[in-house]
């Protein structure tokens, strides 16, 4: 060859819910390559994906236009680099991708090698590389922390003198204080709390939960920067629990809308969250009820509290008088939310609020429906209560579970823009 290989990769410093642009220029026509992605997490594991791919005529490969023919994904798939990525080859544990430190970047190293490659990447020099930034905190962006009364949590601040709508982001049952949803969140204009509401330092709220979600609420509204009447609800798994119970309970916060992600319904108004979770954690892993499948997973699904079916509302659902909006995956093998979601429109049916759903259900799409390019995790580690690791299912398969993020990320933004702005979304850019 004459000249070497020329790799460009635009934008190379985005958000993490941006496309990227990938190109291959000055090949031999009719060149076989392979395109490889590598990231080290925070845990210091190496993820990959790639694809093979076979210049045009004129010695290009566009990845946005160009078919894989072999690798971690196939097809024309502008994105497949990023959610196809999986544990290299001789890793050890099961692993699962995520951000804990929301002011740093996911870095990521984008390579085209010489042939069609399936393994030994990182043993072999490549033709060209370019290093990639994708965060999830937009230039501009504050990260603040909360620890007042009792509550454990972040403001995510846009630039700008404000007052900013509001959501208030809660995740599921590993519990802790999870921030990159939220930090994304505000990238795209919204004042985030992300919530920490299971952890040993938030039991309290045991004995009296309602009143702790009133000083969470109360705790964001009193932001200086946050419109007090424009503020939303969104929770996955367990932080759906959350949401539904905020949306039907609080007196402090009438939300504008709700945003459940695979999360469950049946929790009855004199049951606290946490002793629902205690319940599953303690008939699962001491009882010995839950489900274990042939490759020892958790089927965790499978223990759930009976569902009350009296027409007299005893669920929150009944309750919640603002728009809701349910993301589900059908493939989800963690919680039962094709079920939930039955449940769900039965009972604001009977209580009148029924006009007020909308549903998003995803064919082979899993549990951890998570922002859009994120690595899909079929079953990772899971750790109890009780400090017993187990592998947790969530179910799902690779492509789809992409394409249910994606779409859906698009659509929970539209969703909270359209309740909270009254007005077109903004473009959140690097």
């Amino acid at each position: 060859m004459s000249v070497a290989p020329l790799l460009s990769v635009q934008p190379t410093r985005a958000l993490v819910d941006e496309k990227f642009h990938i190109f291959v220029r000055n090949l031999l026509p009719r060149q076989r390559v392979t395109i490889h992605s590598l990231h080290q997490s925070e845990a210091k594991d190496y993820w990959e994906a790639f694809g093979q791919y076979t210049s045009n005529d004129g010695g290009t490969v566009s990845v946005s236009e160009d078919a894989s023919s072999g690798g971690t994904y196939t097809g024309v798939e502008p994105m497949g680099l990023l959610w196809s990525m999986r544990p290299v080859p001789g890793s050890t544990r099961v692993l699962r991708l995520r951000k804990k430190d929301v002011m740093t970047p996911m870095v990521v190293s984008i390579s085209v090698f010489s042939g069609h490659m399936t393994q030994g990447f990182l043993e072999k020099d490549a033709l060209a590389t370019v290093v990639t930034e994708r965060w999830y905190l937009a230039p501009g962006v504050q990260r603040v922390d909360v620890r007042e009364r009792g509550v454990k949590g972040t403001f995510f601040i846009p630039p700008g003198p404000g007052p900013f709508p509001a959501v208030l982001d809660m995740w599921g049952g590993l519990g802790g204080l999870v921030e990159y949803r939220a930090a994304l969140l505000a990238s795209h204009g919204f004042l985030t709390m992300a919530l920490d509401y299971l952890s040993v330092e938030t039991n309290r709220m045991v004995a009296s939960e309602i009143q702790y979600f009133e000083v969470v609420c109360d705790t964001l509204q009193s932001h200086p920067q946050v419109c007090p009447d424009r503020v939303a609800v969104l929770g996955l798994s367990t932080g759906t629990l959350a949401a539904f119970r905020i949306a039907a309970h609080s007196q402090t916060l009438q939300p504008r809308c709700c945003v459940g992600i695979s999360g469950g319904h049946n929790l009855a108004i004199n049951t606290s969250i946490l002793e629902f979770f205690e319940f599953l954690m303690r008939t699962a892993f001491v009882k010995g009820k839950a489900r274990i499948n042939e490759n020892n997973h958790v089927i965790f699904r499978d223990v759930l509290l009976p569902i009350p079916t009296e027409p007299d509302m005893k669920l929150d659902v009944g309750l919640i008088k603002c728009p809701i909006l349910i993301v589900m995956g059908q493939d989800d093998q963690n919680w039962p939310t094709v079920e939930s979601t039955e449940d769900i429109q039965q009972m604001m049916d009977l209580a009148g609020n029924g006009h007020l759903l909308t549903v998003l259900s995803y064919p082979d799409a899993g549990h951890l429906i998570e922002p859009p390019y994120t690595p899909h995790t079929r079953f990772s580690n899971f750790i109890t209560q009780k400090n017993k690791k187990v592998l947790m299912l969530w179910g799902g398969q690779t492509k789809p579970h992409a394409v249910a993020q994606e779409d859906s990320w698009t659509k929970i933004l539209h969703f909270l823009h359209t309740h909270l702005h009254q007005a077109s979304p903004p473009v959140a850019r690097l």
